[in-house]
């Protein structure tokens, strides 16, 4: 994951996973209101072909598989690796493909009702692992790079919190929420990630590139102390933006979701009483008759 396209296309990933997530989880709780709603760890594909009802779980089983040979084949040299960083990274995809393959079973054996606790737990797993590998990587991730990784670590701990949370309290929409948007948030902090140290053009004024291995692995130094303070601020500012985009995003997916499927919610509700009020003088003229 040391490269550019390590951190674009899994950033780009988490990003419309989340964004998935996000847009069924303000519908469910849209058409179920508060009293009905539970959470979900993965949602069904609705379409006209009934096999594309599990491409979330296929998908992320297939993407972890490929990511864990990515990383012992050393992409893109295509060799056996025996890095360590590299059997770290494949160790947090490892715990995601373990949690998509038990919930597909447990779709597919029709028991995953009473297994969504474990779902979650596994859930769970997946995002505390991830963050005891970032904090203790092998790689030394010092500088603006150590930087970056520690506001990464941040946003994994809050998803990691989320996702105890959604499991522990399935009918708590706020829980289902913030899991997903963090894993929005994980998802484009990725991407940044990869632009900002991985690309010349968008290193920081005063911080340069420096390759170490090879052409595709590289670190990124500060000429000076100031320097690096500055590139610090501009990861803290960038930080605070993107939450800012996605909040945005998420508040006009509320306010567009909530308001369609609650108009139509509340018409059903409006018909079903309509329906049952001719019903309420024949009752009584039905009682007046016995009595009469």
């Amino acid at each position: 994951m040391g490269t550019f396209v390590g951190h674009l296309v899994p950033g780009l990933a988490l990003t419309l996973l989340g964004l998935w997530h996000s847009i069924n989880t303000i519908t469910a709780y849209a058409l179920k209101g508060s009293t009905n709603f539970t959470a979900r760890f993965w949602y069904p594909f609705n379409s006209p072909f009934s096999n594309l009802k599990y491409l979330e779980l296929i998908f992320i089983l297939f993407f972890s598989v490929f990511a864990i040979f990515m990383q012992v084949l050393d992409f893109p040299f295509l060799r056996l690796s025996f890095e360590l960083d590299n059997f770290e990274h494949a160790s947090m995809f490892l715990h995601l493909a373990i949690f998509a393959g038990f919930t597909l079973s447990a779709e597919l054996t029709h028991s995953l009702e009473r297994l969504s606790g474990v779902s979650g737990i596994l859930a769970a797993s997946v995002l505390g692992q991830e963050l005891f590998l970032l904090h203790f990587h092998s790689t030394d991730h010092v500088g603006l790079e150590g930087h970056y990784h520690w506001l990464l670590q941040l946003i994994v701990l809050v998803s990691f919190v989320a996702a105890l949370a959604a499991t522990s309290f399935p009918t708590s929409f706020p829980a289902a929420l913030v899991l997903s948007t963090a894993v929005v948030f994980q998802g484009c902090w990725f991407m940044n990630m990869g632009f900002m140290l991985w690309v010349p053009e968008f290193v920081p004024k005063g911080c340069k590139v420096q390759l170490t291995e090879s052409s595709m692995h590289s670190a990124v130094a500060c000429a000076s102390h100031e320097a690096d303070l500055r590139a610090r601020a501009l990861a803290n500012m960038q930080f605070s933006w993107i939450l800012s985009g996605i909040l945005i995003l998420l508040g006009s997916l509320c306010l567009k979701l909530v308001g369609k499927y609650s108009s139509n919610v509340d018409l059903i509700k409006y018909e079903q009483l309509h329906s049952r009020v001719p019903d309420v003088p024949i009752a009584i003229d039905g009682f007046k008759e016995v009595h009469t």
